[in-house]
């Protein structure tokens, strides 16, 4: 049996094959062949960054001694490889990147534990993940895109800057054990029937959700920045528990199924309350105890009820439209107006009535399609569409956590 030093001057010198030699504390290591993995993985620990060769072979293994890699772990634009495994790897403390790899079918790391982040992209035959149990639960950030996965079982992180899962035609279910998320969550253009399940998510930077069937974040407390939900087809979605969106919009629009939206608890939105184009919620009376706005309020749908009881103050422009009756809310919402009440809001007014173009998202006003309002016309005016604004926010941030 081989002592340590032994084996790293074996790995130092290269077996007798004539090829390049692999240390152990090279800054880059490049994998060319199995037998480059096998070599590597008698290291106990690699300090730099590990790249696998475009033509390294269909199997790459560094199960062995390897329990930690100092640097990057990348292999990217290889369509041969097939499978890429570890049974004894426990550390990457670079990025975790893939990317473009179109053969790939097994992934299997079952001792991972901890990545500094994954970039996983363009995977379009990796159907599933082998990683022990939990898997991974430390990493700054996770990025998975492109793939033929159809859960992500394994990934269990507990605090991330980003997460973006985008593109994964098959995925059906993700449910994490996430509790804080600094910057940004994507969730966008996965499987038509996925259920995303946050039960331990407590605070959050921003959120964009799209496309999803089933939402939940029972714990989330607090939002620093926005949380935005376009084009998605849950029926329900509550957060008994969010008291504050700090600094950006709560925002659903053109989700088609919604009909149950509440927030019993939300007193304070610092930027903007857009709720619009989501034409099977009637009642928009989930918001009991929202008391401050600090941009403006977008209501546009096919309302028979808006109530928000609490609200006086309202820093931006005030407009509600419905496709159907909401004369008696409008009365009562008058009272906010400053010239029909108690200046509770402090930009233009408008509430109306019969609009058949209440769920257009573009630029209208009061009397379009026969509606009744309770001001002028011209005061209501939505400058541009909705759905737009939200969009290119979506986009926004899908592209910073890619950076």
């Amino acid at each position: 049996m081989h002592s340590k030093q032994a084996i790293s001057a074996m790995v130092a010198v290269g077996m007798a094959t004539g090829a390049v030699a692999i240390g152990c504390s090279d800054a880059t290591i490049t994998i060319s062949s199995p037998a480059d993995a096998t070599t590597l993985a008698s290291c106990d620990t690699v300090k730099g960054d590990v790249v696998i060769a475009t033509g390294a072979g269909s199997t790459i293994d560094f199960s062995g001694d390897l329990t930690s890699i100092g640097g990057d772990l990348t292999c990217q634009h290889n369509g041969g490889l097939i499978q890429l495994s570890s049974t004894s790897l426990e550390s990457i403390g670079g990025a975790f990147h893939l990317e473009n790899i179109t053969m790939m079918s097994t992934l299997k790391f079952t001792a991972l534990e901890s990545v500094g982040s994954i970039s996983w992209q363009s995977l379009t035959a990796l159907g599933e993940l082998t990683f022990g149990t939990p898997g991974v639960t430390k990493a700054e950030s996770v990025v998975i895109a492109d793939t033929f996965l159809s859960s992500l079982d394994g990934i269990n992180v507990r605090s991330l800057t980003d997460m973006n899962i985008n593109n994964n035609r098959r995925l059906t279910d993700f449910s994490t054990q996430l509790s804080n998320l600094t910057n940004v969550l994507n969730i966008n253009a996965n499987g038509l029937n996925l259920k995303v399940d946050l039960p331990n998510l407590e605070w959050i930077a921003n959120m964009t959700i799209s496309n999803v069937t089933s939402f939940s974040a029972q714990s989330l407390a607090a939002v620093n920045g926005s949380m935005r939900f376009d084009s998605n087809y849950f029926e329900s979605v509550s957060f008994p528990n969010l008291t504050d969106v700090q600094t950006g919009d709560f925002s659903f629009v053109s989700n088609p199924k919604l009909a149950n939206l509440t927030a019993p608890l939300l007193t304070k939105i610092g930027g903007g309350f857009i709720i619009a184009n989501n034409t099977a919620l009637e009642e928009l009376n989930g918001f009991a105890k929202l008391e401050t706005v600090g941009g403006a309020v977008a209501l546009r749908g096919s309302f028979s009820e808006i109530s928000l009881p609490a609200l006086d103050d309202v820093k931006g422009t005030f407009t509600a439209t419905s496709t159907g009756d909401i004369q008696d809310s409008c009365d009562v919402l008058d009272e906010l107006s400053s010239d029909g009440g108690n200046g509770d809001i402090q930009g233009t007014y408008a509430c109306t009535s019969n609009n058949t173009n209440a769920n257009n998202d573009t630029s209208s006003t009061g009397s379009t399609g026969g509606g009744t309002s309770n001001t002028d016309s011209g005061a209501f005016h939505l400058s541009s569409s909705i759905s737009t604004i939200v969009t290119l926010a979506s986009l926004a941030a899908m592209v910073s956590a890619f950076l």
